[in-house]
């Protein structure tokens, strides 16, 4: 086993870049596959790719796919509604990968994924064909050993590590005691002891004082290259700068030219707008997100003022979404920031307030929220949300609406991605949120007439 512990901090980073040869030419780069988590969407690398694209790697061999049902079972053997199976998972991808053999004429694919995403991959290349198509696979965070080891619970979940699914992937694969399918070259990235889902303690999986019998080792295998990242937290592990430094070097074998997001023009926004119920990624819950088209939504696009978070004119984008949920295409302007208002039956209507795209996506997606009747007597309900990362008070620079303790984020550890606010005075006002030099500024919307506020993050 290759276990390199290197201090991938942006700093360090920055000192290797002036070694870097020059990129790769692009018929030279392999499509890139991304995998998103438990409970995720695509959108979640929507910074990775940005990434990729500002190092030379073309949109077109770039591509982060959507699990319909992206939560896994309670138990995998077990059906249940609005979850998938590890079978299924491993199905969709596979299908997924095809097409992009197919579109891009390509004999083989990088597979990069996030946790649960990690578990589709290894089974895919194990059980389902992935050995011939996959050059290189990474897994960021994924709990290959399990989030818990502990006998007689939960033993039937995916995430079990002495269960059957983690159990047979882990089974020795060479006289050495390989974890590792071959001739697929492995990366897994983690943090040092910053990921929630591989703790000693069970705090994260509503169990605090149990011992799981997981060390912060558990996303590493035999037979693979294991890089830690100190300090990133789960999702970190995939989506971070350093993360991307990680993976870039692994496929290329040499530093990316930049770690910057580059901007372009002109700026072609896009994505659908999905789910219902729960938005979770915690194995242990029981949340209904999915991935699924919103029957009946509509969306309304402003561009916004960023100190005060008022509309400047009107709507510059506004769409009755269609059966396929897809709410664009939008051309953006330069530096401005934008309020996305989504609307749709049985939801609230959302006002999401985001910083200024520096590139186009199609993976621009949505997920209206839901309040429950008790929180309508508030005035506003302001949610600030960081999807591609945890808040950690112990590391992180950032305040809301004038506090620098977030509400609902603990003193200590990475495992909680929003804080949400009740105001209770009367009163249209700005409110504001910053996370380590990222600001987003909103207006707050009467939770009486079934508004909520969302500024979500971009980091």
């Amino acid at each position: 086993m290759i276990n390199r512990r290197l201090l991938l901090g942006l700093a360090a980073s920055a000192m290797l870049l002036s070694a870097c040869a020059t990129m790769p030419a692009p018929e030279a780069m392999p499509p890139i596959v991304f995998v998103h988590g438990n409970g995720d969407t695509a959108a979640l690398w929507q910074t990775t790719l940005w990434r990729f694209e500002s190092n030379g790697w073309p949109r077109s061999r770039l591509h982060a796919i959507e699990m319909p049902y992206p939560l896994g079972r309670d138990e995998d053997s077990k059906p249940q509604p609005g979850r998938s199976s590890t079978a299924e998972h491993m199905a969709f991808l596979k299908a997924e990968v095809d097409k992009v053999l197919q579109s891009t004429g390509a004999s083989k694919v990088v597979l990069f994924g996030n946790s649960r995403g990690g578990n589709a991959i290894r089974n895919y290349i194990q059980n389902g064909g992935g050995a011939a198509t996959v050059s290189h696979a990474i897994l960021g965070g994924t709990p290959n050993h399990g989030i818990w080891n502990i006998k007689g619970f939960r033993e039937g979940n995916e995430f079990a590590g002495n269960g059957p699914f983690l159990s047979a992937l882990n089974a020795p694969k060479s006289a050495n005691g390989d974890e590792v399918t071959g001739p697929v070259k492995w990366l897994t990235i983690r943090s040092d002891g910053n990921d929630k889902y591989a703790q000693p303690d069970g705090i994260w999986i509503g169990a605090k004082g149990m011992a799981t019998n997981v060390g912060f080792d558990g996303p590493e295998l035999k037979g693979a290259t294991n890089v830690v990242i100190p300090r990133v937290d789960h999702r970190e592990t995939a989506f971070s700068p350093a993360a991307f430094d990680a993976a870039y070097r692994f496929i290329t074998g040499q530093a990316p030219r930049t770690l910057a997001i580059e901007a372009e023009a002109p700026i072609v926004l896009d994505g659908n707008i999905t789910g219902k119920g729960v938005k979770s990624d915690d194995p242990a819950s029981g949340g209904g997100a999915n991935n699924l088209p919103v029957p009946g939504a509509r969306i309304e696009i402003f561009a916004t003022d960023a100190l005060t978070g008022e509309r400047l004119g009107s709507a510059v984008h506004s769409k009755a979404v269609g059966p396929d949920g897809q709410w664009g295409p939008f051309a953006a302007q330069a530096g401005v920031q934008y309020e996305f208002v989504v609307s749709a039956p049985g939801y609230a209507t959302t006002h999401i307030y985001r910083s200024a795209f520096p590139r186009s996506s199609a993976i621009v997606h949505l997920r209206p929220e839901r309040m429950s009747d008790a929180e309508k007597a508030a005035w506003s309900l302001v949610t600030f949300f960081r999807p591609r990362g945890y808040f950690d008070a112990q590391r992180d620079k950032m305040s809301f609406d004038g506090q620098s303790a977030l509400p609902g984020v603990p003193a200590s550890g990475a495992g909680v991605a929003s804080s949400k606010i009740v105001l209770t005075q009367a009163g249209v006002r700005p409110v504001s949120a910053e996370f380590n030099g990222e600001r987003l500024t909103g207006r707050t919307w009467p939770a009486s007439e079934n508004q909520v506020v969302v500024l979500e993050l971009s980091q």
